[in-house]
């Protein structure tokens, strides 16, 4: 059926056929039918009420670490992003909420200045805390699920459920929660978490840990260039003896600075793509896979994508 922002009362913003590509760090992708921009979560819950049943939903964040194909999305896309979204505060001497758009950067130096430790390894995450809960992101050894407590989301009948778990063994319904996945309801829109640290941490000490991760990764990852996060995950978990790591397994593979079209393999980091500034979302994802078919040929890894690839493919592709 077709969308008008005619259609809805939203204090929020409606745009018909939006270009999505310049809300995205890859800067691809096609337009979606819909575009709704909430002004808060109340205002989300109005227009999913509205919204027809039989409408496709996609959310959106920040985009870091996502490929929108260049036929675009059909239905509407919800983006959480800045203002409203981005908010963080102080629950208690522990905890913190951030809202689904807030940067996990952002959530790192706010526990920081409020001396809560242990949250410092968001600040390796590239993008915002919604999708890095999707995806159980993590890193320095660090994953969402081993500081969340609670998640926030709302149904696609605009319904607000709060899931609730402890920060070893989970009481969240559905979700299961393993190395850079979840089982969370694809059509539940998180629009919040709670995150618990430790106690009396350092300021100081830990904004300077998140320097340190910083510089670590402007040194070793193509931070600068049209990017997203890690491109795919590693075979095995962490702690995994003899642990295989993606990057290398490309780099043996003969892959680092490989092409297709205005897409290439990092030389930096060659678990990283990046479009070198005319790529299609066509040129990303068949370089992907190309990168999979010599990984798979040389190493018998077949490689898991991290990236979510999404949407339609250009009528002339499909």
């Amino acid at each position: 059926m077709k969308l008008s922002a005619d259609d809805f009362q939203v204090r929020g913003k409606l745009i018909e056929n939006a270009t999505l590509a310049p809300y995205t760090w890859f800067r691809v992708g096609g337009p979606a039918d819909l575009l709704f921009l909430p002004a808060d979560e109340d205002d989300l819950s109005t227009f999913l009420k509205a919204l027809p049943e039989d409408v496709p939903v996609t959310t959106l964040g920040v985009g870091s670490n996502i490929i929108i194909r260049d036929g675009g999305i059909e239905g509407v896309v919800i983006r959480l992003a800045g203002g409203h979204w981005g908010q963080i505060e102080q629950i208690n001497g522990t905890t913190l909420h951030a809202r689904a758009g807030a940067l996990d950067i952002a959530v790192a130096k706010s526990a920081a200045r409020f001396g809560i430790g242990d949250l410092s390894f968001l600040s390796g995450i590239p993008g915002s805390i919604g999708g890095a809960i999707r995806t159980n992101a993590g890193c320095y050894g660090r994953e969402l699920k081993d500081v969340l407590n609670q998640v926030e989301a709302y149904d696609r009948h605009g319904q607000r459920h709060v899931f609730q778990g402890t920060l070893v063994d989970y009481d969240l319904p559905q979700v299961g929660f393993s190395y850079r996945h979840t089982d969370f309801p694809s059509d539940l829109t998180i629009t919040g978490v709670l995150l618990s640290g430790e106690p009396d941490g350092d300021t100081q000490a830990l904004l300077a840990e998140i320097k340190d991760h910083q510089a670590r990764r402007a040194e070793t990852q193509p931070i600068r260039d049209k990017t997203s996060g890690s491109t795919f995950a590693n075979p095995d978990p962490p702690g995994t003896p003899n642990q295989r790591s993606a990057w290398k397994l490309i780099d043996a593979a003969g892959c680092r600075g490989l092409r297709v079209g205005g897409a290439q393999v990092s030389e930096k980091h060659c678990n990283f793509l990046i479009n070198t500034g005319d790529a299609r979302a066509s040129d990303l994802e068949a370089l992907g896979e190309l990168v999979r078919a010599r990984v798979l040929e040389t190493s018998g890894v077949e490689l898991r994508w991290e990236v979510r690839r999404i949407g339609r493919l250009r009528t002339e592709e499909a």
